[in-house]
């Protein structure tokens, strides 16, 4: 099975590499190309090491999968849970979403988003106990729910 571990600012570009492959089926979903993890920067990215916990899961040393999030005023913000597409299906997903929360073991709730047409990704937070709060448009073709868990 695959170690998660901690990322940090030299995993940067390969995190991004990997990002920018994982969202396009995003981007193909919703005919939008300019979804802010496809626009993204690798100053920007760098910057986000600075403030946010970065996990990583390796395959035969090749990056597969990364997650990130930051704790702010006792809720912990969780993105960009990204996986290689030829390695999705298989639990790393779930994996990395449960080992990142178990970074902030004092945060009193987890918050992420993802986009509404997105079913899969849904399907996975609310397995995990994620319930929609909000939603909000992020453009004429992209509305994001929000979803929360609080801890136990």
């Amino acid at each position: 099975m695959n170690q998660i571990s901690a990322a940090d600012i030299t995993d940067a570009a390969e995190i991004l590499e990997l990002q920018k492959l994982a969202y396009q089926s995003e981007a193909v979903l919703y005919d939008d190309w300019s979804i802010p993890p496809l626009a993204q920067t690798l100053d920007e990215i760098k910057k986000e090491f600075d403030e946010m916990t970065f996990l990583k899961v390796c395959d035969s040393g090749r990056l597969i999968g990364s997650v990130r999030a930051s704790i702010d005023d006792g809720t912990c913000n969780i993105g960009r849970l990204i996986v290689h597409p030829e390695f999705q299906h298989k639990g790393i997903g779930t994996r990395l979403l449960l080992a990142i929360e178990t970074e902030f073991p004092y945060a009193r709730r987890f918050e992420l988003f993802t986009g509404s047409r997105s079913e899969g990704n849904i399907r996975l937070y609310e397995r995990l106990d994620y319930r929609i709060f909000y939603t909000d448009r992020l453009s004429a073709k992209v509305e994001l729910v929000f979803m929360e868990k609080l801890q136990k």
